[in-house]
């Protein structure tokens, strides 16, 4: 079993429960360590003296805060001396609807659960009112030298602390992004076929369903490296769409997202939401290209292609399905 991060008790009104506070996720970033170029040599951070260059131990280092030109000391005992209940209280200091925490506001999420017999049916009942009062609580403890803000919430049958950004430590979009357009003028047409897209491309939550394909790639090129093979360059970025080609571009979408082909076999469709149909186009006759021209392209002309002959799916083809795909244009 994980050891908790912090414990302390968590209290709301005259109710006192004492808890851990346990990591509720986990990175599965590749790590790579840094090496010298030319060498299999490590490069490592040090603690340094800056005058002597002589390394420090951690137990011999303090925290200094620069007035201008001199420092005020501090111990990393003092910072502990100074938090609100010793850094081991996590007081509640009232209850909000979880709607109104707007989303930026959360950084990280946590598992709270009960230490110690005899505190089960205090966790639970806290547990069952949240979820059944559709609120969440905030309050404020210290953890490791730093104050947070925190909301408590149920969840699942079990509680979390969610750590949240202070107000003063969110950026206004105004004074961050140049530019910002509003609210632009758009014709009728082009949002409806917008919300005729999001209808489209509509549904269910899995999370599952989602994995994190850089790192299979990085994964993919260390073995390929180590086996004295290449990998191919992922396919190009998507050009920007322009304001003139905005409305043909959703057309497609649409057509792109409902097509069987693109969604597994079965079109999707959502409540009032359906593909445009597109008038038939005049059939004109073109000469498909020679397999042999094809197979010496790489992949980024291959999808180059793809593109001009708007074949459908084309970005989640590989070499091989383009090659296939355009030899039957």
């Amino acid at each position: 079993m994980a050891r908790p991060v912090w414990a302390g008790n968590l209290s709301f009104g005259l109710v006192s429960l004492p808890v851990g506070l346990y990591t509720a996720t986990d990175s599965h970033t590749i790590r790579f360590h840094q090496l010298q170029r030319g060498t299999s040599d490590r490069i490592r951070n040090r603690r340094v003296n800056e005058r002597t260059g002589n390394e420090v131990e951690l137990d011999d280092i303090v925290k200094g805060y620069d007035t201008g030109g001199e420092y005020v000391l501090v111990e990393p005992a003092e910072l502990d001396d100074i938090a609100p209940g010793r850094s081991r209280s996590l007081e509640i200091n009232g209850f909000v609807d979880l709607t109104e925490v707007d989303p930026i506001f959360f950084d990280k999420t946590y598992y709270l659960g009960p230490r110690g017999k005899g505190f089960d049916k205090v966790y639970s009942l806290l547990e069952q009112a949240l979820a059944k009062a559709g609120k969440a609580g905030i309050a404020t403890f210290v953890m490791r030298q730093h104050e947070y803000l925190v909301a408590l919430k149920a969840e699942n049958g079990l509680l979390t602390l969610h750590t949240l950004h202070w107000a003063d430590e969110v950026r206004d979009p105004k004074a961050e992004i140049d530019g910002l357009p509003g609210k632009a003028r758009t014709s009728d047409k082009e949002l409806k076929m917008a919300e005729q897209l999001i209808g489209a491309m509509t549904m269910a939550w899995d999370p599952a369903a989602f994995h994190d394909t850089f790192q299979e790639k990085v994964a993919a090129l260390i073995a390929a490296k180590r086996a004295g093979d290449t990998v191919e360059k992922a396919e190009p970025a998507a050009e920007p769409t322009g304001a003139v080609d905005l409305m043909e571009a959703l057309r497609a979408s649409v057509e792109r997202a409902a097509s069987p082909k693109a969604t597994g076999g079965k079109a999707t469709t959502s409540g009032k939401a359906t593909a445009a149909k597109k008038p038939a186009a005049k059939k004109r006759i073109r000469s498909a290209p020679k397999k042999d021209d094809l197979d010496g392209l790489s992949k980024a002309d291959l999808y180059k292609k793809a593109t001009a002959a708007h074949l459908p799916g084309r970005s989640h083809m590989t070499r091989e399905d383009l090659v296939k795909a355009l030899s039957r244009t």
